[in-house]
């Protein structure tokens, strides 16, 4: 009895509230501390207490807390629009936020889903390799999967001479001079002509620079030639632009009078 007379008609208490729309009372006591959903009024014992109004003002913030929106969003701004206009841009712009958080978990997704296919196909537990997998998929670097393949000193090299940036532009580099190795090839341009040399000695100093000069790691990177790729795309990719690559590198050291290719290997 001693409580119903501590509660007046019409009010609720925080449990109750709680139980109704399925919160905590921290919860609530922490909306009520944000200034977001105060009680409307307080028991003689202390007690904070809402009304029915209290209830729909409390159903708001929670809906639109489950679209995404901060507290922050709810209390400064949405709650006191007034137009059906304000309204709709406020969940125009929520829609677009949601929507690039969509696009970046979609990337993740795929980038979890690829990482964990090279993780099996690698015979031990290397974080290293992981985390350089993960950078040059965020880079679309579409040889990330060469990774797995190296040894620890390549892959030192790759890190203390390439950033994010350095790492994107020798990438590109290398795939454009793949490309244009395959349309030379195919438009029959001969290897020894002038524009074959041209593509020869660019393509030989994007090696100088990647390798810094080290003929080991030269070779090393052109044993990646018979590795099957994800698709065999690769392979047949690699044939082709060697078709085309070796015979021009080929007369290009002829002219130079100096193979270092040949140097390296002895």
């Amino acid at each position: 009895m001693e409580k119903h007379k501590a509660i007046p008609e019409g009010y609720m208490t925080v449990g109750e509230v709680g139980r109704k729309m399925g919160v905590t009372a921290r919860t609530l006591q922490y909306y009520d501390k944000e200034g977001l959903l105060s009680p409307s009024s307080e028991s003689e014992g202390g007690r904070r207490l809402y009304t029915d109004k209290d209830v729909i003002k409390l159903y708001q913030i929670l809906s639109l807390k489950h679209l995404g929106f901060s507290l922050d969003d709810i209390k400064n701004r949405l709650i006191s629009l007034d137009s059906p206009t304000d309204v709709a841009n406020a969940l125009t712009e929520q829609a677009d936020d949601i929507r690039r958080n969509l696009e970046a978990l979609s990337k993740s997704l795929k980038e979890i889903e690829t990482l964990r296919a090279e993780v099996l196909q690698m015979k031990s537990v290397d974080f290293k390799k992981y985390a350089d997998i993960i950078v040059n998929l965020q880079m679309k670097n579409e040889f990330y999967w060469l990774i797995k393949h190296f040894d620890d000193e390549t892959l030192d090299h790759f890190r203390n001479h390439f950033d994010v940036d350095s790492g994107s532009a020798m990438a590109e580099t290398f795939t454009r001079l793949q490309d244009e190795a395959i349309r030379l090839q195919k438009d029959g341009v001969p290897p020894e002509s002038e524009k074959g040399q041209n593509f020869a000695k660019e393509f030989w100093e994007m090696l100088m620079g990647f390798t810094g000069g080290d003929m080991n790691m030269l070779s090393k990177l052109m044993e990646t030639e018979n590795l099957n790729g994800p698709d065999n795309e690769w392979k047949q990719r690699q044939a082709s632009a060697s078709a085309f690559i070796e015979p021009a590198l080929g007369a290009y050291f002829t002219a130079l009078d100096y193979n270092p290719l040949e140097e390296g290997a002895k």
